[in-house]
């Protein structure tokens, strides 16, 4: 497995948008698509920032997940109609880790 660590840089004043984009619109798309996230967080100091991770198969199985997710009309319509007062996003960073053989999330440890 390969795990991506996402961290989206938030533009001023648009939290609040970015927090509704994902709960009403992008979780289910991911899922739709097939891709399993673990976790989201938010930056406990007040920065604009939010970060999750999602678990892939592999990297092949990364791109075509993101290439579908990303060619979904309901994705495209939603990104419009969420951006009408302007982007959200500032930029987006992302990490690829895999698991050391000692991580207590390893059930063979």
């Amino acid at each position: 497995m390969i795990y991506e660590l996402r961290t989206y840089y938030i533009k001023p004043g648009k939290m609040v948008d970015i927090h509704n984009r994902f709960s009403n619109l992008t979780i289910d798309l991911f899922k739709k698509h097939g891709m399993n996230i673990l976790d989201f967080w938010e930056d406990a100091e007040g920065k604009n920032i939010i970060y999750y991770i999602i678990e892939h198969k592999d990297m092949e199985a990364r791109e075509q997940h993101f290439n579908s997710f990303k060619k979904d009309p309901e994705w495209i319509e939603g990104k419009r109609i969420s951006e009408l007062n302007g982007p959200i996003v500032e930029k987006v960073e992302s990490v690829f880790m895999k698991r050391v053989p000692y991580s207590p999330f390893n059930k063979t440890v």
